[in-house]
């Protein structure tokens, strides 16, 4: 299937996609204590965020892969 430039349709493994965005300060600070608390990126917050709040509204993409896994990888084990 070739890619056209009217398809808005990501590809999986496709490349993730930066954006910039712009918080009030306050609300930052309150992402950062809440992501910490769970161990995770302000980043990683916010997609978990986005991606509860579209499956919530009924709007979460079919073709969205899977979040990805954060943190080190696993130990391989000499058996």
């Amino acid at each position: 299937m070739d890619e056209q430039a009217g398809d808005s349709a990501p590809k999986r493994g496709a490349e993730r996609k930066s954006v910039l965005l712009r918080l009030d300060p306050a609300v930052h600070s309150a992402l950062q204590r809440w992501a910490a608390d769970e161990l995770r990126s302000v980043n990683a917050q916010i997609e978990l965020l986005l991606r509860d709040a579209l499956r919530d509204a009924g709007r979460a993409p079919r073709d969205a892969g899977p979040v990805p896994r954060r943190g080190r990888p696993p130990k391989e084990r000499d058996d």
